[in-house]
């Protein structure tokens, strides 16, 4: 990709600002607060947009930094560039309100969208995190973050696995650690639910125990009540056999022996009608006799049956009461059925325990295979770098390595010289070249390089070094300084630039 011409419609103090670039190093020149870093900013903002910050965030982020001094509501600017053998326009609004990407080819007229990602496959899967990390140096920011790092490790992985750098294996370890989180979160849901189901169970088990035990109890009251009805019942039955005299036998006798009497003492015929009269009046108490004896046994006889029904409805009742004391034991053991079939039911989250174990097997094999794939990258990358350190110090140290956390090992003539007795300059010349490597091994098509005040720790010997290096291993450098020891030394050693002053 080559920067062929930018217009900063409105951004930060320029408004209608229009720089061309050319191939080979372009120095931009300018005192401080000339805006360099404006123009810096803007082509990272072009290619890669920018968002504003949210709360606190938003009052010192880059949006705010460069939000135009004249008319902020119109924040935009144009960016035309070649890549792949075609012209490319990009215009940006950065305003918050009216913000939009417009992507179009010159060469054959077609439009393009950024958000479908059209300008990051024209950029070859270059990221803003790589492309600051790399080939954008900003103002006393020649060391790399940890970003780099980790771009590296994903770059290597992919790379050397497979020949295909646009794999993503930090993407392939987060879909992994996604599908086993999600896969967890199911079962823990699933055991969460099967527990509270379980709890619900044992509740309502425990209620119909209560209410078991309960009727039980009655229905053993019952059955006692019964028990004690029926005894004295069949104590009553004996005197219900007993025979009663309804008129005793010795007032019947004296009743005979005085009609017996009148018939033999009185004189005839009047002794015939007193006979009779007496003999009617004893006929007469006799029946009264028996008819209140039979009242009175009547009587006793309905108190009698009146116990037997009292008996009848206690037999009701307690077996109305065993019914319900079945119905709520067979509730019970069905219940206690449920509960030991979750108990033993441990084997529902077996399929997503077995791809949660295939998806760790897979973690695991991964891991491994993306540091055989690193230390395989570290080698070539060290070995790069040591090329470049080579040339930017024409000669001095041969060997470098520089570990993941970015310590750094540095041989002159096989001796190990160690990273504390590194001046500045050559710390940061280590850092440049490792920027340079990583650039190359990582985009697929040169980017312009872009460096803001980059060498202000550099002597002369250093900086002539690094400019020869440039001129002859980038198509496109843009050179922000605001010295003029950079124009000096490109004349000195006769390297062509284009200069833009502003």
């Amino acid at each position: 990709m080559k920067l062929r011409e930018i217009i900063l419609k409105n951004f930060g103090k320029f408004t209608d600002k229009t720089i061309d670039f050319d191939d080979g190093i372009n120095v931009l020149y300018g005192e401080n607060e000339s805006g360099k870093s404006t123009i810096h900013t803007f082509i990272r903002s072009m290619l890669f947009g920018m968002d504003r910050g949210r709360g606190r965030a938003s009052l010192n982020d880059t949006y705010s930094q460069y939000e135009p001094w004249d008319n902020p509501n119109y924040y935009a600017g144009i960016l035309k560039f070649e890549s792949g053998g075609k012209q490319f326009t990009i215009q940006r609004n950065f305003d918050k309100y009216s913000k939009s990407a417009e992507l179009y080819c010159e060469t054959d007229g077609e439009e393009l969208s950024v958000e479908d990602g059209d300008l990051s496959a024209i950029l070859g899967g270059l990221s803003e995190d790589v492309y600051a990390n790399t080939v954008s140096i900003g103002q006393m920011r020649v060391e790399p973050s940890e970003k780099l790092s980790d771009s590296l490790k994903n770059f290597a992985a992919n790379y050397y696995a497979s020949g295909d750098a646009d794999l993503n294996l930090a993407a392939a370890f987060a879909k992994l650690k996604e599908r086993k989180k999600a896969l967890e979160k199911e079962i823990s849901a699933g055991r969460k639910k099967k527990e509270e189901r379980k709890n619900a169970l044992e509740q309502e088990a425990s209620y119909i125990w209560q209410d078991v035990h309960r009727l039980q109890g009655e229905m053993e009251d019952e059955e006692e009540a019964i028990a004690k009805a029926q005894e004295e019942e069949k104590n009553k039955a004996p005197e219900k056999k007993r025979f009663h005299w309804r008129v005793q036998p010795v007032v019947m006798l004296t009743f005979i022996v005085l009609i017996v009497l009148c018939f033999i003492v009185l004189p005839r015929p009047w002794g015939y009608l007193v006979t009779l009269v007496v003999a009617l009046l004893c006929g007469i108490y006799v029946w009264n006799r028996f008819k209140v004896a039979g009242e009175n046994e009547e009587a006793a006889s309905g108190e009698a049956r009146e116990e037997p029904e009292s008996l009848q409805r206690r037999i009701w009742d307690r077996d109305r009461t065993k019914e319900e004391w079945q119905e709520k034991s067979v509730q019970y053991n069905n219940l206690k059925e449920q509960i030991k079939e979750l108990e033993e039911t441990e084997d529902d989250f077996r399929e997503q325990e077995e791809e949660i174990s295939a998806i760790t097997l897979a973690q695991e094999h991964l891991q491994v295979l993306s540091d055989q794939m690193q230390e395989q990258m570290k080698q070539v990358m060290n070995g790069r770098v040591s090329e470049i350190v080579e040339e930017l110090t024409n000669g001095k140290y041969t060997h470098l390595q520089m570990e993941d956390d970015y310590s750094i090992r540095l041989w002159q003539n096989d001796r190990l010289i160690p990273a504390d007795r590194l001046s500045r300059g050559t710390i940061e010349q280590i850092y440049f070249a490792f920027r340079m490597a990583s650039a190359e091994m990582m985009q697929p098509e040169e980017c312009p390089v872009l460096l803001d005040d980059t060498f202000v720790y550099y002597d002369d010997e250093r900086l002539a070094s690094t400019l020869r290096w440039l001129s002859q291993n980038k198509k496109q450098v843009l050179l922000f300084t605001c010295q003029r020891r950079e124009k000096e030394a490109l004349d000195q050693m006769q390297i062509p630039y284009c200069e833009k002053s502003f």
